[in-house]
């Protein structure tokens, strides 16, 4: 058993660098108690577990009480209780490290079809390029066209067949690649981004996808989905000297951040 507010500690130290600035840790804060609290009246935490929340990324949200130092501490305990709502009920609490300077909608960044997201402010720019690394502001990956063949027939269903030749074939509103003709097959490149590593196919703002000598290789910008919070976009606005209300609102539009607790 552990209170709400300690164990969100451990997930912002262990969601993003605790040396930045504490009001980009702050909303990072905001947007872990809304995912918790979300996760916890919906589908009533961790089912499996019979918990509300789980220490592992992939059930739930990262946690690393080993890196919670005072700019965590603060961060939490200056936004004690507060959470973003979009007509009386939890926002999805999306973040990303890097948007590549355009926030995409969670239909383009996520393939996000469960339910309407009109509070993502999908399209707004945030600089973010201009702070980040030099691997989110460009990087090149290649993976062999057997290990391509492999992951679109276990995303689609669909075999591609020999693969001579990729494009993309369809690109969002933000400019990202929704869609990939690889091979024979169409598909959605969020699914493929998953299937090939999301560490490797940073995201799928691509500028260039082609085959060359039995590799899949695609060049592009960002790191992550790009949907709801950049975290470098936040770093960029906290040093700017917004609050982390203001951060949270900047890409979640036409919500209320709440304080349900003291």
């Amino acid at each position: 058993k552990i209170k709400m507010e300690e164990y969100l500690e451990g997930v912002v130290a262990a969601e993003m660098d605790t040396g930045w600035h504490v009001n980009a840790l702050a909303a990072q804060a905001i947007l872990a108690r809304t995912f918790t609290l979300k996760q916890m009246k919906e589908k009533g935490g961790v089912p499996k577990y019979n918990t509300d929340a789980s220490t592992s990324v992939e059930e739930f949200q990262a946690y690393d009480p080993s890196r919670i130092n005072d700019n965590v501490r603060k961060a939490i305990q200056m936004t004690r209780g507060e959470v973003v709502k979009y007509k009386g009920g939890y926002v999805n609490a999306w973040f990303s490290a890097c948007d590549g300077g355009v926030e995409a909608s969670a239909a383009e960044g996520l393939a996000y079809k469960k339910e309407e997201t009109p509070y993502i402010n999908a399209g707004v720019k945030d600089g973010c390029l201009a702070v980040t690394v030099p691997e989110n502001k460009s990087w090149t990956a290649s993976f062999p066209v057997k290990v391509v063949r492999q992951a679109v027939q276990k995303t689609t269903g669909n075999d591609p067949g020999t693969i001579t030749q990729a494009s993309v074939a369809k690109r969002g509103p933000s400019g990202r690649a929704e869609t990939l003709k690889i091979g024979e097959a169409t598909v959605g490149s969020a699914a493929l981004r998953l299937a090939l590593g999301n560490d490797k196919m940073r995201s799928i703002f691509l500028n260039s996808i082609s085959v060359k000598n039995g590799q899949l290789v695609m060049s592009g910008k960002g790191y992550g989905h790009g949907v709801g919070m950049c975290q470098w976009g936040a770093k960029k606005m906290a040093s700017e000297g917004k609050k982390p209300e203001d951060i949270v609102r900047f890409y979640f539009k036409d919500v209320t951040i709440e304080k349900i607790w003291k």
